[in-house]
């Protein structure tokens, strides 16, 4: 039986039904601009950069704008962050809710067919206008997050604290549907996601756990392992959901902050991967537990079946 999104939100809030719903029409739209990127010359530079000086594609701009204007059309946000906008943006005063997000994670892998994603969370609004220091909230806070995934299919991930849902688009109906309720992640993996090519700046517990993992049955773990690499968070997370495994973007000597942004990528999917079973850590604490300081903060992420994230917690004490 097919079960739409709209059937699923029908236990949530109204607000939080129409907040969801919208954001689902958004990643529609956005899954449209990626599949016909080719077509309509949407693919490459943009020529203009963001706020960390990462090179924008011209489909983050259109992704950004087609998130910001459905998730605005809504009434429930009084105020939006994206990852592409050097300040927040403010929507309706009387909104109760915050809407941060990455509108097209791994826009890079677009002009190669990669399989791309949307990124977001919400989280409670101050009373009083809000400024820029009311989305500095710790990733417990978060009342919802989610994803989307677009690849061979287009994918809505969802949670809003009680499980992990994945709807899929029926293109024939334009709806998306269940068809993997209550993700969960296995305790145990034999496969992990690293960039290799950072392994010169690695620092050693990242080193140690990585030269175990490639050292297969003949090493200390007993264990062949698999390496992962897609360059796209939402499809590394997404592969985790599906099998498990471990995704690691940790700090070292040339990224020591890290380079995934708290509150647009790390927040929203250690919620989703802890609601899911797994664990998230910054090597030093729980993703969820670390107190924003900046809008545009950068952590290091390992994330993953829960076992292998304490043994990289381990390595790390």
């Amino acid at each position: 039986m097919t079960v739409p999104l709209s059937t699923c939100l029908q236990t949530q809030p109204s607000d939080m039904r129409q907040m969801l719903d919208h954001i689902a029409s958004a990643c529609k739209v956005i899954s449209n601009a990626v599949a016909r990127a080719a077509l309509s010359g949407t693919q490459g530079d943009a020529g203009s950069g963001n706020i960390q000086g990462e090179e924008q594609k011209k489909l983050d701009i259109i992704s950004n704008d087609i998130m910001l204007n459905w998730a605005g059309a809504c009434g429930h946000f009084a105020a939006m962050a994206s990852e592409e906008l050097d300040s927040i943006v403010q929507c309706n005063p009387q909104g109760r809710y915050l809407l941060v997000f990455d509108p097209l994670d791994g826009s890079s892998n677009v002009d190669v067919n990669i399989s791309v994603g949307s990124i977001f969370s919400i989280l409670l609004a101050p009373e009083q206008t809000p400024t820029e220091s009311d989305f500095l909230q710790a990733g417990r806070q978060q009342i919802a997050a989610g994803y989307a995934l677009y690849g061979s299919s287009t994918m809505l991930v969802i949670t809003t604290g009680t499980g992990v849902q994945g709807f899929t688009l029926d293109r024939e109906i334009g709806e998306f549907v269940l068809t993997h309720p209550e993700l969960t992640i296995p305790n145990d993996t034999r496969e992990f996601a690293i960039n290799a090519s950072n392994s010169r700046f690695w620092e050693a517990p990242i080193a140690r756990y990585i030269d175990e993992c490639v050292a297969g049955k003949s090493g200390p773990r007993g264990e062949n392992f698999n390496m992962r690499w897609v360059a796209s968070m939402a499809a590394e997370v997404h592969r985790i959901l599906i099998r498990g495994g471990v995704f690691l973007y940790p700090k070292d000597s040339a990224k020591p902050n890290g380079k995934l942004r708290l509150l647009y990528e790390a927040n929203p999917m250690a919620m989703i991967v802890e609601q899911a079973g797994g664990a998230s850590s910054t090597g030093q604490q729980l993703t969820l537990d670390v107190q924003p300081s900046q809008l545009h903060q950068r952590v290091p992420v390992m994330l993953g079946s829960k076992n292998e994230v304490a043994r990289l917690i381990r390595y790390h004490e």
